[in-house]
């Protein structure tokens, strides 16, 4: 069996006779010479093909070839500092595998056509580097989770209840029974903290929001941790200790990923815990001072949160939010039931919330006088069993959720959220 090397190892290798395989990713030449760039998983490597040097059969075969051609390329190793990474393949031997049909992607297309031929698209070296880096965040989440003795467990996509308050939700026909697709874990995590105490829940959400932003998607992955005996401060700051842990990590073993979007390593190196903390009072007073219109009771969008954060080069912890403004199931704080135990995480530069987390009512007495307030029946069955988790053996439990593709676009700095998720779904796309 013939055996292929990887590019990024080819281009460490300083002589030889190897063969690689992958695709097309750019070509150019002339009557006699022919430079073809090939990729694979790993990155890109210039090919040479002199017609004086190969048979006419392989003249022939490289000709025919089209941008993302499929292809086997045998050739010597040589050094060249004007080839791409400082290594060019002289080719001796090669074979089309899929020769296919002209690329429809080239330079300069719209982002409509682009979204439109996301299935091709995807092949580029940007989304490519994106979804590496997708990958390497979500092991590095794991990783720091597993490190902290946490299970992950898995929740119900279709439900009965709404976590939020259901303004939001995609409904579905549940075999003629009106139900939704989840958009939050949260309430299924917290059944498990009772004999796993400290689990994370990581799948898809939900959001029918009718929101045209940069930070929006329909569907997104949502990682959702939850843990006995943890108060608000214990979640704070193992939020604060996963986000850093997970940085430090990229930046430690990806810099080639960071340099391709430009991200300076030196500013995300300052990303450590302890990350400033304000108050929701504090915060309307400093967007107040800013000569921004906010009054107390508002929740804070786009603007503020760019508004609080540009100027930052690490997240901002804003804390203790009215009562009202939050979901039903946050704990009120003992010291002024006005407000509740709860935080949101903002990226700095401007990125927006990627963190939203509380301390967890607890006591069956109090939840129940929080779902009277919020106009929620105890006894429908869609809350009923919730309510069950507090009348056996409840303990003082807290948790949050962390959203993938927010924290992605934060991380590389991407312009929109669409691009750190292969296949976006976004208020006017569901294809394909």
């Amino acid at each position: 069996m013939k055996k292929f090397e990887h590019v990024n190892r080819v281009l460490s290798m300083s002589n030889g006779e190897i063969s690689i395989r992958g695709w097309v990713y750019r070509k150019r030449g002339s009557d006699n010479v022919l430079f073809i760039i090939v990729r694979d998983v790993t990155g890109i490597i210039q090919c040479v093909i002199s017609k004086n040097d190969v048979s006419e059969h392989v003249w022939k075969n490289a000709n025919k070839l089209y941008i993302e051609s499929s292809l086997e390329v045998k050739g010597k190793i040589h050094k060249d500092s004007r080839a791409p990474g400082g290594t060019e393949l002289i080719v001796t031997e090669l074979t089309p595998i899929s020769i296919g049909e002209p690329f429809r992607i080239s330079k300069d297309f719209s982002t409509e056509f682009l979204l439109d031929n996301r299935h091709l698209w995807l092949r580029s070296q940007k989304i490519t580097n994106v979804l590496k880096a997708r990958h390497y965040v979500s092991n590095y989440i794991r990783e720091f989770l597993d490190s902290k003795g946490f299970y992950e467990v898995v929740p119900p996509i279709i439900v009965k209840n709404e976590c939020e308050g259901g303004s939001h939700m995609f409904e579905v026909n549940y075999f003629g029974e009106k139900a939704y697709l989840s958009e939050s874990g949260q309430l299924y995590g917290e059944a498990l903290i009772y004999s796993l105490e400290r689990i994370y829940v990581w799948a898809p959400s939900f959001r029918a929001e009718k929101s045209r932003t940069v930070r929006h998607l329909a569907e997104y992955w949502h990682i959702e941790p939850e843990m006995a005996w943890y108060s608000h401060e214990d979640n704070i700051k193992l939020q604060e200790e996963m986000i850093e842990h997970v940085v430090q990590k990229f930046v430690d073993e990806h810099n080639d990923i960071l340099e391709r979007f430009n991200r300076d390593p030196k500013i995300l190196k300052k990303v450590k815990a302890p990350f400033d903390r304000i108050t929701y009072d504090q915060m309307v007073d400093r967007l107040q001072s800013m000569d921004i219109k906010f009054e107390w009771g508002d929740d804070p969008g786009a603007d503020e949160e760019k508004a609080l954060t540009q100027e930052l080069d690490k997240p901002l912890i804003i804390e203790k939010y009215p009562r009202g403004m939050k979901a039903f199931y946050m704990r009120p704080d003992p010291s002024n039931p006005k407000y509740v135990l709860n935080d949101d995480i903002l990226a700095p530069e401007g990125h927006g919330e990627i963190i939203g987390g509380s301390e967890r009512i607890w006591k069956l007495e109090e939840l129940l006088d929080a779902m009277k307030q919020f106009n929620l029946d105890p006894k429908d069955p869609s809350y009923s069993w919730y309510v069950d988790l507090r009348r056996f053996g409840s303990v003082p439990h807290s948790g949050f959720g962390l959203g993938l593709e927010r924290f992605i676009k934060w991380l590389l700095n991407l312009d929109h959220i669409r691009d750190a998720i292969p296949f976006p779904r976004v208020i006017n796309r569901v294809y394909p």
